[in-house]
């Protein structure tokens, strides 16, 4: 048989973890890739035209009529699932009493 050879960390990212919107996020971390070139130098300028644009769309906040719609649309987007939810509950509970069970 083989021996094994002992396994050595080379120091390679396999899978980035450091990801904007998480709680262990460091800014410092992402400007190098696993290659050790610049991101920046990677980058796509339109992406950076995005990230800039939201950036800016992000630093005011939203006003009271602004906060309000948004809830009143997310109420109703969530209210319109549960609808279809009890709609399809209620056809399965008709078809089970009078063709299934029959």
């Amino acid at each position: 048989m083989k021996k094994k050879t002992k396994w050595v960390d080379d120091g390679r990212t396999i899978a980035n973890m450091n990801v904007e919107g998480m709680p262990w996020y460091n800014p410092a971390k992402d400007t190098k890739d696993n290659n050790g070139s610049s991101k920046s130098e990677m980058a796509d300028p339109s992406e950076k035209s995005r990230r800039k644009a939201s950036q800016a769309a992000n630093s005011e906040p939203l006003g009271f009529k602004e906060t309000f719609a948004m809830t009143k649309g997310v109420l109703l987007a969530a209210l319109l699932v549960a609808a279809v939810f009890v709609v399809v509950f209620f056809l399965f509970i008709i078809f089970c009493s009078k063709i299934w069970l029959r």
